[in-house]
């Protein structure tokens, strides 16, 4: 009996070529998890900010702010929402990169189609973080705008170990 205790090598690396995807699968999965939350958040956030500007009487200026806000929050949203879609996708892809690979030897699968498959997969998450970097600096906007209004009319604190003198 060999190491493998009796079972040929080609099964062995059929089964990791399998078991890969399926891994990318579930971190597609939990990405998706990450990113509805966000988009969850974004969508409370956005309310309670409506909400705000609603009760604010015409021409105050904290209405612009808000204003401004939602507006980055929508496009945050949207690519969040394009990032899940896409996370979606990937773990489709994934998936079929699973079958193909484990359909070569029934079927006589080429064996570019599952390279091709899992390397969309990864394609798609390398797009995903770009929309997710996107995203984080939009967020960075928004506070900026927050921010300008509150130190608007205050003096901005010295920075860590500075002193006025």
């Amino acid at each position: 009996m060999d190491a493998t205790g009796g079972m040929d090598i080609s099964s062995i690396r059929l089964i990791g070529a399998a078991v890969t995807p399926a891994v990318m699968v579930s971190a597609c999965g939990i990405l998706a998890t990450g990113l509805d939350n966000q988009i969850g958040r974004m969508t409370s956030r956005t309310r309670e900010m409506l909400r705000e500007w609603r009760s604010l009487p015409e021409g105050h200026p904290r209405r612009e702010v808000l204003r401004l806000e939602v507006s980055i929050l929508d496009r945050r949203h949207l690519l969040l929402a394009r990032a899940m879609g896409m996370a979606y996708a990937a773990l489709l892809s994934f998936v079929l990169t699973s079958l193909l690979y484990l359909s070569q030897r029934r079927f006589g699968v080429p064996d570019v189609l599952p390279v091709v498959s899992f390397s969309v997969g990864v394609v798609l998450l390398g797009v995903i973080a770009l929309f997710a970097l996107a995203s984080l600096r939009l967020g960075r906007d928004a506070l900026e705008l927050e921010k300008r209004e509150m130190f608007m009319n205050a003096e901005h604190p010295a920075p860590t170990g500075q002193r006025k003198t």
